[in-house]
């Protein structure tokens, strides 16, 4: 099936666009969901929550920028309303994680997997992972991410610079990161 006959038929409710459409995305878009999420359980959740609000919103999608693009934005914002429902931005800075330790930039060696980064910036505190996961790899700004998690605009800014310098510290200890004080390592950790 092509994209556009996905659309059409999931506009008409055909189990069979809906089963193209969720064979198609679901794999990546999992991997988005298990970015927020506590563990995978969580991830399916809000994955199969999230296909719920991209089959009932499909009407809203007006061939404007790519289709995948439109999907992954809806599951971005299940996954943050998850974590809404359960835990307060506000209340994330842990104090035993609020080192003000400056993150530098370095080169990440080529023989890093990405499961690896993806682990190591699942084990920081939600609001760092939250904040980290939409500012550096969604591409929110600091404003939209303060409008999305009901927070100030500085608490953004303050937990994505934790959250740097948190994850460099966590890549360094695990041996991850080799060269801490190379310049490029954090763009080149969250591309992967």
């Amino acid at each position: 099936m092509t994209e556009e006959s996905i659309v059409m038929g999931c506009l008409q409710k055909e189990p069979a666009a809906q089963e193209a459409l969720y064979l198609k995305f679901s794999s990546k878009m999992l991997g988005v969901c298990y970015r927020f999420a506590h563990n995978r359980e969580d991830a399916e959740d809000m994955l199969q929550e999230g296909f719920i609000r991209v089959f009932t919103q499909m009407h809203q999608f007006q061939n404007k920028g790519s289709f995948e693009g439109w999907i992954r934005r809806i599951i971005v914002h299940t996954c943050i309303n998850q974590l809404k429902k359960f835990k307060k931005f506000n209340d994330c800075l842990e104090i035993s994680f609020a080192q003000m330790m400056p993150a530098s930039e370095t080169n990440i060696p080529s023989v890093i997997q990405a499961k690896q980064i993806v682990e190591c910036i699942r084990s920081l505190p939600l609001g760092y992972r939250t904040v980290l996961n939409l500012y550096a790899i969604e591409g929110y700004s600091h404003r939209e991410i303060a409008h999305m998690l009901e927070i100030e605009e500085s608490s953004s800014r303050s937990q994505y610079a934790r959250a740097k310098a948190m994850l460099e510290r966590i890549l360094t200890q695990k041996h991850i990161l080799l060269q801490p004080e190379k310049s490029g390592w954090f763009k080149t950790a969250v591309n992967l």
